[in-house]
């Protein structure tokens, strides 16, 4: 079979390879399968990129022209949030808020607003679970700089009261921030990548692409067509002790879909691996879970609500799942024999 990468056709093979480089290397649980499409279901575009720090992997189906408008699309606003939000970049309008923010309100873009009302209802929604101000834990525990020990009691303790969105006075009117304590800043890393890929899905159908895929880091959109001569998207989502293994299948398409674990990206200290993904309530990385894969209608709620249920464990999953009844949810926790226990929520 044939498909086409930046407008050059290849190899079906190639272009499936194309598409797992970008789910391989992406420290998520949950990949896409075509399950045989014929050739007449191959996508216009199918290639894989990085940027963010992660791999973006793009299959759009449709026409030369809508397709390849699409892609160039995206592209742009891949990159244009990772020159916005990136915490590697002094000149980024993130840096420069958190540079700022403790002497003065710091007026942000639209962009940026539009995020921090999610981050918001994202962390009242999880009574704190999910918490975009914890960067100061995030540093301390050496996911940026590498650290050989473990963080002390007294350490964890000092950075703690820097941390929180009650210490964040937000000026619904000016669109402004301003921090209360000193040394605060904010990661967007939970819900930077979900929300480009909502606004790349937009931008793809806008220019008339109404079948294919979205992918960066995991955070996957599925636009509302399936491609031709398919009913849905299979969705597989990753058996979080064997890599090997899928878990589940699922049928999907016009949603979004999300996971976290702790077995890609972590850190090891003192011979013990931490997961990347911090509680900002405690000042440690979560552990009571493996995974937890969200279905939701935007890719912005799939990503910020897979990190809280994994920091906040199955009641929080509970809450959120009747808070928002138009998502489901895969939690994976060690069942004690070196298996997996998988909670499915709502329960049905």
């Amino acid at each position: 079979m044939r498909v086409k990468k930046n407008g050059t056709t290849v190899n079906r093979w190639q272009g499936w390879i194309f598409f797992c480089i970008g789910l391989i290397g992406l420290a998520v649980g949950c990949w896409y399968r075509h399950a045989g499409l014929r050739k007449d279901a191959s996508p216009e575009v199918a290639e894989s990129f990085g940027v963010m720090g992660t791999v973006a992997s793009l299959e759009l189906a449709g026409n030369a022209e809508t397709a390849g408008a699409a892609q160039q699309r995206i592209h742009r606003i891949f990159e244009d949030v990772e020159a916005r939000w990136s915490l590697f970049r002094p000149e980024s309008e993130l840096s420069r808020l958190n540079a700022s923010a403790a002497e003065q309100p710091f007026a942000c873009s639209e962009e940026l607003w539009r995020v921090l009302r999610l981050a918001r209802e994202a962390w009242q929604a999880s009574d704190g679970a999910f918490d975009i101000s914890a960067k100061p834990l995030m540093d301390l525990w050496g996911f940026y700089r590498k650290r050989g020990t473990m963080p002390t009691e007294k350490e964890i303790a000092a950075v703690l009261p820097r941390v929180g969105l009650d210490k964040i006075q937000f000026d619904d009117e000016q669109h402004s921030v301003k921090f209360t304590v000193p040394g605060m800043a904010l990661d967007l890393g939970g819900i930077a990548k979900g929300v480009a890929v909502d606004w790349a899905k937009e931008a793809a159908v806008a220019c008339g692409v109404k079948a294919g895929v979205i992918n960066l880091g995991g955070n996957l959109a599925l636009l509302p067509e399936p491609l031709p001569n398919r009913e849905s998207y299979r969705i597989g989502v990753r058996h979080p002790l064997r890599a090997e293994q899928c878990l589940e299948v699922l049928e999907l398409q016009n949603c979004a879909t999300a996971t976290s674990g702790g077995y890609e990206r972590f850190v090891e200290l003192e011979g013990r691996r931490y997961a990347h993904i911090m509680d900002p309530r405690t000042g440690r990385p979560a552990e009571q879970m493996l995974a937890v894969t969200v279905i939701a209608p935007s890719a912005g709620q799939a990503d910020w609500m897979s990190t809280a249920v994994f920091v906040g464990g199955e009641a929080i999953g509970r809450r959120l799942a009747e808070r928002y009844p138009d998502t489901r949810m895969l939690l994976c926790f060690e069942d004690g024999n070196g298996g997996v226990r998988v909670v499915r929520l709502p329960v049905e």
